[in-house]
């Protein structure tokens, strides 16, 4: 049997698309539930102004996801937690608090359950997907660094050092130094030189 699906169907298709179903699955279950309607002539003529009003709407649905996917893709976002040595963490960076540190950061609330990661577990830089559907998966940059280290770690980061996780972890690291300040000029360099007057009158006086 031909019917007009009233919604999206997995597998079959999208609402106002006419699909082929079996005769018991259009009777027994898509036209009781009001999932769908049979594809008589007069029925394909009142969906049609349907089907283009949710054409329109699944277009604008679309150019917001992709906005979101270039709004959030490469974001970098800096957890500090309690961690061993090894670079085991001591609890985890779960993926709540991912979604609530994109919101704090970029203003951008996401369910978490779109976030393709369980929590994380390790000192280190990990990509963690995004599920925004439509095959849109934008990426986030996780980086985590022992809790005692975070305040100069993003102190560094705010002078343009662009240390990693994993480096701070090598024995032996050292923060880059801040650059030296500029000497102050003596009073002789500071004094201005003679114009050529002042040259030629110091010459005659001589």
């Amino acid at each position: 049997m031909q019917v007009i699906l009233l919604q999206d169907l997995y597998k079959h298709g999208v609402a106002g698309e006419v699909v082929k179903v079996a005769d018991g699955f259009a009777r027994n279950y898509l036209i009781p539930r009001k999932m769908a309607i049979q594809a008589t002539p007069s029925a394909m003529r009142q969906t049609e102004a349907v089907r283009k009003n949710v054409e329109a709407r699944r277009a604008q649905y679309n150019n917001m996801l992709n906005d979101l996917a270039r709004q959030i893709n490469g974001v970098e976002l800096i957890f500090g937690r309690r961690a061993a040595s090894t670079g085991k963490l001591f609890g985890s960076v779960t993926t709540q608090e991912i979604a609530d540190e994109l919101d704090r950061v970029t203003s951008v609330d996401i369910n978490r359950r779109r976030i393709s990661q369980q929590a994380l577990r390790e000192v280190g830089t990990h990509e963690v997907p995004v599920r925004l559907g439509n095959e849109l998966s934008p990426t986030l940059i996780i980086t985590i660094v022992p809790e005692d280290e975070l305040p100069e770690f993003l102190t560094v980061r705010e002078r343009g050092f662009m240390v990693t996780a994993e480096e701070i972890m090598i024995d032996g690291f050292r923060y880059p130094e801040p650059p030296e300040p500029p000497e102050e000029p003596s009073e002789a360099d500071a004094a201005p030189m003679p114009n050529a007057e002042e040259r030629v009158a110091e010459a005659a006086a001589g």
